[in-house]
C-alpha cells in the first residue's frame, strides 16, 4: 500500500517513518509537512491508499484539513494522529470521516501495534474510546465465503469497509456496483447486526471488535 504520512513535526514524522519502514518494509511511505504539500504528493502519485494526518498543521487546524482531504480525495482512506486524545476529539475526526485514531502520545509499542492494525486494513480506536474494551492487537479477517465475526454477509462486509472509509453513500453504490436502495438496505442490516444507530458508533464497533475491513 502507498501511504502518505502528513505531519509538520519534522522529527517525529521522521522517527514515525523509520518505524513504518522498518516494521512494514511492504509500505511505500511518502511523507509531507503540510496539508497543501499532502494535497500535491496524492494528486502526484496518483495511488495513494492511506494517509496518516496530524491534525495540528501549519495551514489547516483541527478537522478543517481532514474534511479538505475528504472532499478532494474521498477515495483515500484517512487515520488521524493526534496528540488530543480526548474521547471529543476521536470521535469529532470519526464524524468527519476519519477511518481511526492513533494517538501521537502512545508508547513504542503502542504505536507499533496501532499501525500494524491501521496497516492490515483494521480500525484502531485509543481505549479512551473503546471504554474498557481494549483495542484489538490484530484485525480479525472475515472467513473465505462465510461470514465475519460480527455476522455479516461478505457482501454486507464490503459496505462497511467502505463506509469506515469515510465514503459517501454514492461512492459505495459507484464502487460495488449497487443501487442506492441495496446500500441502504445492507446499512440498515449492518447498523441492527452491530446494534449502533450511526457510522461513528459503526467505526467504534468495529475497532472493537478487531475486524478487518481493509480492501
Amino acid at each position: 500500500m502507498k501511504t502518505l504520512l502528513v505531519d509538520d513535526h519534522t522529527l517525529f514524522r521522521e522517527g514515525l517513518a523509520m518505524l513504518i519502514s522498518h516494521g512494514f518494509p511492504q509500505v511505500e511511505l511518502l511523507q509531507a509537512g503540510d496539508l497543501a504539500e499532502a494535497l500535491a504528493a496524492i494528486a502526484s502519485a496518483g495511488d495513494v491508499g492511506l494517509v496518516l494526518l496530524d491534525l495540528a498543521l501549519p495551514d489547516s487546524s483541527g478537522l478543517h484539513g481532514l474534511q479538505r482531504l475528504r472532499e478532494q480525495a474521498p477515495e483515500i482512506t484517512v487515520v488521524v494522529l493526534s496528540a488530543d486524545e480526548s474521547p471529543e476529539t476521536v470521535l469529532a475526526a470519526i464524524d468527519a470521516g476519519a477511518a481511526g485514531f492513533v494517538p501521537k502520545t502512545a508508547r513504542s509499542g503502542v504505536m507499533q501495534a496501532a499501525l500494524r492494525v491501521v496497516l492490515a486494513g483494521g480500525v484502531y480506536l485509543p481505549p479512551t474510546v473503546l471504554g474498557h474494551a481494549r483495542p484489538a492487537a490484530e484485525p480479525v479477517a472475515p472467513e473465505p465465503g462465510g461470514t465475519d465475526p460480527a455476522g455479516l454477509s461478505p457482501r454486507q462486509a464490503d459496505v462497511l469497509r467502505l463506509l469506515v472509509a469515510g465514503k459517501p453513500n454514492k461512492l459505495i453504490c459507484r464502487e460495488l456496483d449497487l443501487s442506492e436502495s441495496t446500500v441502504k438496505t445492507h446499512l440498515a442490516a449492518i447498523f441492527r447486526k452491530l446494534d449502533v444507530t450511526s457510522r461513528t458508533q459503526a467505526v467504534v464497533a468495529a475497532a472493537r471488535l478487531g475486524l478487518r475491513l481493509g480492501a
